[in-house]
């Protein structure tokens, strides 16, 4: 693939109706598992709860429709160290927003941002302050959806942190904020961690290697204050509870990615199924990702044959050479915004030791993906967060 000097071409989703076609008559043709009678969410993803989604993708959703929503945001690719990049840039018509590139993780993609993206680049008709303004960048990471595949090895996270701020380069934003979850989080980090002199702020919804990992001993627990004791016991059970029933998908990824690929890329149920157990597993009950948008995300991966792309991150992370170290310290200032039902309970203690941190709030409500959960309670994290840190109104 051609680099073209680095310059941004123009993007526009375009799906051949003929791959629509395949993928109804795929679900007309779905051969269904069997379920144990009393088997409710212990095996999986229920089998009766995977086929009303697919009769609902079958017979009422409309890519179409969602095909103009996406097409709604100016969208471009690009070649950074040889590989396809995709991103939507969506500039404020404040002229001194702040610039601010959100990255999604997995098994997400740019659909993730798509009730933040007004009130953040136009908080004016958002009923906010005009200086809170961004302008935003929403890349997919190299390997995912619209920027997939990757035709290499090593595409691991620090990788893609540098191909990042070689795209923030290249549309000519000399400082800018960063902010993710999930591997979006890993990668805002590493930005920060690289790059002080160019990234503002970093504002996360997770925040990599924080939550307890091994038993919180005696000593350990008699240092802290009761609050933060609570949530070191609460962050330990939470990991075991993830690391017993939870982390399979992750260790198949980390290990043979390739395998798993054949099943994802050939059943469009089978990749439903493996994408929507997350979706419905890591929000919070009381704000539920909608059909609508799962769907979407999963016709991204399932269009560009990327399932088994993206989950070779898991691989090339697992078989570097830092693999297994903590975090290398990053002194960029860092903000977190805990959601209580995501993955796994942050400790501002361990946090301290690697992390600039200069804010930290927890909310009520959210889970693995605020930015469709709880937009308002994210947008508004992420608009303190920048204010006080002094950038908003003039950093582009």
């Amino acid at each position: 693939m051609e680099d073209l000097g680095g310059k941004p071409t123009s993007f526009r989703l375009d799906v051949p109706q003929e791959e629509l076609d395949d993928l109804a008559a795929r679900l007309r043709r779905a051969r269904w598992p069997d379920e144990l009678d009393d088997a409710g969410r212990d095996y999986g993803f229920p089998l009766a709860e995977t086929q009303e989604l697919v009769r609902y993708w079958r017979e009422e959703y409309d890519w179409r429709a969602a095909e103009a929503r996406l097409n709604e945001w100016p969208q471009y690719t690009t070649v950074i160290d040889g590989a396809r990049v995709h991103f939507a840039h969506l500039r404020s018509p404040e002229p001194d927003a702040t610039p601010l590139m959100m990255t999604h993780g997995w098994p997400g993609s740019f659909v993730e941002f798509q009730r933040v993206v007004g009130p953040l680049t136009d908080p004016r008709a958002h009923g906010g302050d005009p200086a809170d303004a961004f302008h935003l960048v929403l890349p997919s990471i190299p390997g995912f959806t619209l920027s997939g595949p990757t035709t290499e090895r090593g595409w691991e996270y620090r990788r893609v942190a540098r191909a990042f701020a070689t795209l923030m380069e290249r549309l000519g934003y000399g400082t800018y904020g960063v902010q993710g979850g999930d591997w979006g989080a890993v990668i805002s980090r590493e930005l920060g961690r690289i790059h002080p002199e160019r990234v503002l702020g970093v504002h996360l919804n997770l925040l990599p290697g924080a939550g307890a990992t091994s038993e919180p001993q005696q000593a350990e627990l008699a240092a802290l204050d009761p609050g933060e004791r609570e949530r070191a016991l609460a962050s330990w059970e939470r990991h075991r509870v993830w690391t017993r029933e939870r982390q399979g998908y992750a260790d198949i990824q980390a290990t043979r990615p390739q395998t798993l690929a054949y099943a994802l890329n050939d059943s469009p149920v089978g990749l439903l199924a493996w994408i929507g157990e997350k979706f419905t597993e890591w929000s919070d009950p009381r704000c539920p990702v909608d059909r609508d948008t799962l769907l979407t995300n999963v016709m991204l991966y399932w269009l560009t044959g990327t399932a088994g792309s993206a989950a070779r991150i898991y691989y090339e992370r697992a078989h570097a050479d830092y693999f297994g170290l903590p975090p290398e310290a990053s002194a960029t200032p860092t903000a977190l915004a805990d959601f209580p039902r995501d993955n796994f309970i942050p400790l501002r203690h361990i946090a301290a030791r690697t992390d600039s941190l200069v804010r930290w709030t927890s909310y009520d409500r959210g889970g693995h993906f605020p930015a469709l959960e709880v937009p308002d309670l994210l947008v508004g994290d992420i608009r303190a967060f920048f204010r006080e840190l002094g950038t908003s109104g003039g950093a582009a």
